[in-house]
């Protein structure tokens, strides 16, 4: 097995272009063609067409790309079932939505540790679309995110959601809101889509970002007003600097664990799974 034509190969089935391929594995493109020419030589199949309306995937490429995505994922873990681990069992690698990991991740490891005593944990707080990427390659075990991103490899679970409120420093109510002062909150595409329609004036607004934390330290250093984790806008409230906007929506951001589809019945992904959900039956 040789692991670079396979990355390359499944590179290519996402992009359908030779140059972008080369653009985000840094290669020049006449190695991804070579790689590709390789893969097709060894397996006696041609792969890919190319022609002026782009790449595309021939009825082999096609069957193949399943099974280059088992090796991909197989070779991910045989190289984590050899990663030495000092007197731990296993290397379990996790990934959580960067907003809920301030929140939850201690309690979360709590739980993990008295369920699993004898694996060792690699922790990574990531966003949605790059967690996906991972678990499907192999590279994490575990994870809990904001958005699913389809795909036949991986299995998902809705656990609840996260709570996000609008405060402001200079306003109690929608209709007064500057808009010059707002700062747009991005989470996710559902978190998006109900802060428009609640908000549309706001669409203008000239500071965006997808990050808590972000928006925590403008806030605090700029003042204005955005929409903020539960825990976030009371801490700010209590402060005396921020009030609660009354008659914006708070809005629900769903929350979803993730595993690959092979693992999901597996008795080390039930544990990790009865962690996470304890945590929002209770809220």
């Amino acid at each position: 097995m040789q692991p670079d034509l396979i990355e390359t190969f499944l590179d290519l089935v996402e992009t359908r272009s030779f140059n972008r391929s080369a653009d985000r594995l840094g290669l020049t493109q006449s190695t991804v063609s070579a790689r590709v020419a390789a893969l097709e030589a060894t397996l006696g199949a041609r792969l890919f067409t190319r022609s002026r309306a782009g790449t595309d995937l021939t009825t082999e490429g096609l069957k193949f790309a399943p099974h280059a995505r088992a090796l991909r994922h197989a070779w991910a873990q045989a190289k984590s079932a050899v990663t030495p681990l000092g007197e731990a069992a296993l290397h379990i690698r996790l990934g959580i939505q960067s907003d809920l990991a301030p929140l939850h991740i201690g309690l979360w490891m709590q739980g993990f540790r008295q369920r699993l005593p004898d694996c060792a944990f690699y922790i990574e707080p990531d966003f949605s679309a790059q967690m996906c990427r991972d678990l499907t390659a192999g590279t994490l075990d575990f994870a809990v995110l904001y958005t699913p991103h389809p795909s036949p490899d991986l299995h998902f679970t809705s656990l609840g959601e996260a709570r996000y409120r609008l405060v402001s420093s200079t306003a109690t109510h929608r209709a007064n809101l500057p808009v010059a002062s707002y700062i747009r909150a991005n989470y996710a595409p559902a978190f998006e889509a109900v802060q428009t329609a609640a908000l549309p004036d706001m669409l203008t607004a000239p500071i965006a970002a997808g990050q808590n934390a972000t928006i925590l330290s403008l806030l605090e250093t700029l003042g204005g007003s955005a929409y903020v984790l539960d825990q976030t806008a009371a801490d700010l409230i209590a402060s005396g600097r921020f009030f609660a906007v009354a008659d914006a929506p708070v809005i629900g951001q769903p929350v979803h664990a993730a595993c690959h589809l092979r693992h999901r019945t597996t008795p080390l992904q039930r544990s990790l799974l009865r962690v996470v959900q304890a945590t929002f039956a209770k809220s």
